[in-house]
């Protein structure tokens, strides 16, 4: 399997639609996506599992909720609800010999109170509908999700693994997905299966008779439950079409103005308040308009009235400096001294007496409206006033026709409501709709109830004949042909087992060298020299150099982490590294020598695509140095602490810039 491509869109903490290409080259296995705590890192790991597994998907941040409020509550906190969130997942693999390209989309949105979710499926680039309507059981054919725990992982709980009890399931469980061991059970059975269907012909008459009465009771019930399965099926085609009547009926309501009509108080009250606010507004324009605010259509005998209170108050400084000119004149000439000649003297007489000639010109105003003396003042007042009241009449104006308008759509939705004995029969037609909808619902409940009784009794039946068949299945006569496939076939079950047995315990073998070899590689030190797995338990077991067990405890937090990502390297390995690995946190708790073993023995050699999600602390700059020759693509996850949203952008930290550093 090879990731190709993901795009979040609205998901979690990323706005908007955000994509990262995963592909990588041989050599370079390696994306590196850089994030800061909080920015969506283990975010991007739930994502891909959601978008392949769904409800079943192991998502750290779901919790205890329900799948409903974890879709619900994953949808971005800037994104329209109705519009929703959606993940797209591009990946290949190899199906008899030939490379086929998937492109998986989940989205989800919210209307009304519901939470309504859609998965489709593409193949090579077209739309598979029967993919997308069993893609639950076709995904565990392509990556088990008991598998895809042991590649998708948390660097930092993944440390649980090294507990004995928890590695034995993850053992069982890896053994049997990924190492074929399970194959050979199913053929076991399939052998045991065969067995009991030849003994059963050749039991006694009696011991066959019995069989057979038990055969035809399990044969019944299996047909009254096809029959009542067949007639679920006709009660749930009753319901879609009774849905599809009421859609219609819901339809022409619509159109005949039935949501108006419910509505019809809502409506009435809402265009009543729209009138008061209009009412409103349009009295204080009208208050306005009762004080200064006319002035404004006379701005010429303003301005020519502010002209006049100019030259009277002019007028009125002249007459008050007219009286002491002729006074001021003679003491100025008087002030010159001897010096000035007779000429100077003249030319300043004359200067004078001019200015004395101006000002009486301008004291003798001919038209006077006896403006007081403040006039001018009173106008600034005037015009300051003016200002204002014009300011706020704009504002009323435009809130009063916006206002207007309002009230005209509310008067239009109102002359839209249909008259109640118009609509009287689409009502009742449409209660009657919803009623006939509800009963042919609660039938449809009561039939599947009893569908699933029946299921029982019939699987009751079933598992008593089943042990009927085992308790009789030594009382079979001899025929030879039988006797020989039971024979032949208790054989190929011996043989089985004895190949399953060497099966798991070759693979048991390999996965201990495996595992051991994996956790000398990445530590700097070890107590541990020897590492073994029970076949019939399953468990791990440590030990010392003397061959004395090791608890686990004994171990630092750093050394159980390793050890359990070494359980993980070991499975890969012996499964042949067909799997990309996701690692979230992979350097947590881990001194500076274990993270450089990691950085140039694991990571480049975890299979052939792994991703690693890592803060700015973990895989540091120097770090980064080391791995960058195995690096296919890097990445930063940016996030605006603003916003509390997250955008991708292309490069690492120290490659991206120090902006991407906060």
């Amino acid at each position: 399997m090879h990731l190709h491509k993901i795009e979040l869109h609205d998901f979690g903490a990323y706005r908007g639609k955000q994509s990262l290409d995963l592909s990588v080259k041989p050599g370079r296995p390696i994306i590196l996506i850089g994030g800061l705590n909080g920015c969506g890192k283990t975010t991007l790991l739930d994502a891909i599992q959601l978008v392949l597994y769904g409800p079943r998907a192991r998502c750290s941040g779901r919790g205890n909720r329900s799948y409903d409020s974890y879709l619900r509550e994953s949808i971005n906190r800037k994104a329209n609800s109705a519009d929703g969130a959606q993940i797209a997942l591009e990946f290949s693999i190899v199906v008899d010999g030939k490379e086929r390209h998937y492109r998986v989309v989940r989205s989800w949105h919210i209307s009304g109170k519901q939470l309504k979710e859609f998965l489709n499926v593409h193949v090579d680039g077209l739309f598979d509908r029967i993919l997308s309507e069993g893609w639950p059981d076709h995904v565990e054919d392509i990556l088990p999700l008991e598998v895809a725990s042991l590649f998708f992982f948390d660097g930092e709980k993944i440390e649980s693994l090294a507990d004995p009890e928890r590695a034995a399931t993850v053992i069982q469980s890896a053994v049997h997905s990924l190492l074929g061991v399970s194959t050979v059970e199913q053929l076991r059975t399939d052998l045991v299966a065969l067995q009991r269907r030849q003994r059963l012909s050749n039991e006694d008459q009696a011991v066959i008779d019995q069989i057979r009465a038990q055969e035809a009771e399990h044969e019944a019930a299996r047909q009254e439950y096809a029959d009542r399965k067949l007639t679920l099926g006709g009660m749930q085609s009753r319901c879609d079409r009774l849905q599809l009547q009421l859609d219609k009926v819901e339809k022409a309501f619509k159109e005949a103005g039935g949501n108006l009509f419910e509505r019809q108080k809502e409506l009435e009250s809402n265009q009543k308040g729209i009138a008061e606010r209009l009412a409103a507004q349009r009295s204080a324009l009208r208050s306005l308009a009762a004080g200064p605010l006319p002035l404004l259509m006379l701005p010429q005998q303003l301005a020519t009235l502010r002209e006049q209170a100019v030259r009277e108050k002019d007028a009125d400084n002249a007459t008050r400096v007219v009286g002491v000119l002729d006074e001021r004149d003679a003491w100025l000439l008087e002030q010159l001294p001897a010096s000035v000649t007779a000429a100077a003297r003249t030319a300043l007489k004359k200067k004078l007496a001019t200015d004395r000639l101006k000002r009486e010109a301008a004291a003798e105003l001919k038209q006077t409206l006896n403006l007081p003396l403040d006039a001018l003042e009173q106008l600034s007042a005037l015009d300051e006033a003016l200002s204002r009241d014009a300011s706020r009449a704009r504002e009323l104006l435009k809130e009063s026709a916006e206002t207007s308008d309002h009230l005209d759509d509310a008067d239009r939705l109102l002359a839209g409501v249909p008259d109640e004995k118009l609509i009287k029969d689409l009502v009742e037609e449409r209660n009657a709709a919803i009623e006939a909808l509800a009963v042919a619902k609660d039938e449809l409940r009561r039939g599947k109830e009893q569908l699933e009784e029946i299921k029982g009794r019939r699987d009751r039946i079933g598992a008593d004949l089943e042990r009927a068949q085992q308790r009789r299945v030594k009382t079979l006569i001899e025929i030879e042909e039988l006797d020989r496939i039971v024979e032949y076939a208790e054989k190929a079950r011996d043989t089985l087992e004895k190949f399953g047995e060497a099966l798991l315990q070759r693979h048991i073998s390999r996965l201990e060298v495996a595992v051991l070899q994996s956790f000398k590689a990445l530590m700097r030190k070890s107590l541990i020299h020897d590492l073994r797995i029970d076949m019939d338990k399953s468990s791990l077991t440590l030990a010392d150099s003397d061959g004395e067990p090791i608890n686990p405890g004994r171990l630092s937090a750093g050394e159980r982490q390793l050890l359990a990502i070494s359980l993980l390297w070991g499975l890969a390995k012996v499964a042949g590294n067909r799997l990309p690995s996701v690692i979230d946190t992979p350097l947590g708790r881990l001194d500076s020598q274990h993270r450089r073993h990691l950085v140039d023995r694991y990571f480049p050699n975890a299979g052939r695509q792994v991703l690693l999600l890592s803060t700015d602390e973990e895989i540091d700059e120097t770090l980064l140095g080391r791995l960058k020759p195995a690096l296919a693509h890097t990445y930063t996850l940016v996030h605006d602490d603003t916003t509390f949203t997250t955008t991708v952008e292309a490069g690492y930290w120290w490659t991206a810039g120090a902006s991407h550093v906060a």
